[in-house]
């Protein structure tokens, strides 16, 4: 039989369930996050699949589409070769960084310098909030849209600014919202986080929105952040302009793009940031301490993905344009009228006025309950969305007639 511990070991064992059991709401950060409502959606869709139900998963904005091809092809390459599995650089290979800058001028005419004006990002959420982590400190009051993607708000808070929502909804001027925001607000506001085409919303913006917020910023001294993960998908003869068109935007901000979604490689987590070099710089400094940059042969594929043929592109953005249609018909002839968007692979959709005062979780779980369809809840994404769900288009048109025929026998 063991001997009982001593008094000095007692008290050691003391001290270490102590620290065992801090509770992790007790973490600064931690504590300073609000509950994340996806996550109980995704629990009861779970215990649904777990029942054997079959669920049309239309929630997480999570492309099920496949790379394409030469793109696959490039990684395979350069993973054979064993010089590209060591570290790489944290702010991206030069000739990626050089990728980047020369598809800028091809698309938007901009001018970029890829030493101090690009930089390569683990994604655009890795990106956003370490540049929020390089320049946002204590009190420093943030502005971002609500309703808005998650990461826009959160990243300040992690960061520790003080986040103030302007509202975004169709009966709502934005820059008179901003205006009044501004003026009520002390300290003055450090940074605006602006993404167009808009997740959740699917709201769409022209050049001259830009060189307003341009304006705004310089009035002010404002630094933008633009969140361009939705680039090219655009329908019916809409194209979505580039912050950076706007003359003098390099002067106030960023913005950052994401291949996730253009290209079909979610998984691959590969972005970049271009714009302002000091913002540049500051989110180069800080991820020199945090990473190692990405897996080399994936930065190797993603400059084949944007220097060779586009058309790879242009026939997802045809497959998510189907796919809006067919849900969007579908759910107009069940009785529920919702507007097409013109961007984004996403369908945002007030509630019907029947079930509007159930709020969107609510609404979320009966559809989820009865027609065996997961969407995200419109209070996921910030105060304001409250009267909306959004669907993701992310399931193959026959799946989207199974959702559309499921919501019917409840509208």
């Amino acid at each position: 039989m063991p001997s009982p511990p001593r008094r000095e070991d007692r008290a050691g064992m003391n001290r270490r369930l102590r620290v065992s059991g801090v509770r992790m709401e007790e973490f600064h950060r931690v504590r300073r996050l609000p509950p994340y409502v996806f996550s109980i959606v995704n629990e009861l869709k779970l215990e649904a699949r777990r029942r054997g139900e079959d669920i049309v998963d239309l929630g997480m904005g999570n492309p099920d589409l496949p790379t394409p091809k030469h793109i696959v092809d490039k990684l395979i390459e350069a993973a054979r070769n064993p010089r590209n599995h060591r570290y790489s650089a944290s702010r991206g290979i030069t000739k990626l960084r050089m990728a980047i800058c020369d598809w800028y001028k091809r698309r938007y005419d901009v001018d970029l310098d890829p030493e101090t004006e690009a930089i390569v990002t683990i994604g655009a959420k890795e990106g956003l909030s370490h540049l929020a982590l390089a320049v946002i400190g204590p009190g420093d009051v943030v502005f971002a849209p609500s309703p808005t993607y998650p990461i826009h708000p959160y990243s300040v808070i992690l960061a520790g600014g003080d986040l103030r929502s302007i509202p975004l909804s169709p009966d709502r001027d934005f820059f008179v919202d901003l205006q009044n925001a501004t003026r009520l607000t002390w300290p003055p506001p450090k940074m605006l986080i602006i993404s167009y085409p808009h997740n959740p919303t699917t709201r769409v913006v022209d050049l001259r929105f830009f060189e307003k917020v341009v304006d705004f910023a310089k009035e002010n001294k404002l630094i933008v952040v633009h969140d361009f993960a939705y680039a090219d998908l655009c329908f019916d003869g809409y194209r979505a302009p580039s912050f950076l068109q706007a003359k003098g935007a390099k002067e106030v901000g960023v913005e950052f793009f994401s291949m996730s979604k253009s290209y079909s490689m979610p998984g691959w987590r590969v972005g970049f940031a271009v714009g302002n070099a000091s913002l540049i710089h500051a989110l180069s400094r800080i991820k020199s301490y945090l990473d190692y940059g990405i897996f080399q042969p994936i930065q190797i594929a993603a400059i084949i993905a944007l220097n060779e043929d586009q058309r790879c592109v242009e026939e997802i953005v045809q497959i998510y344009q189907k796919r809006r249609d067919t849900l969007i018909t579908g759910l107009e002839r069940a009785g529920w009228k919702i507007e097409k968007p013109k961007g984004t692979m996403f369908v945002w959709a007030r509630i019907p006025e029947p079930y509007r005062e159930m709020g969107s979780l609510e609404f979320t779980k009966l559809l989820l309950e009865r027609a065996k369809v997961a969407v995200s809840p419109g209070i996921g994404f910030g105060e304001y969305g409250d009267e909306y769900v959004r669907f993701a288009l992310v399931e193959n048109q026959h799946r989207i007639n199974q959702a559309v025929r499921g919501i019917r026998r409840i509208l």
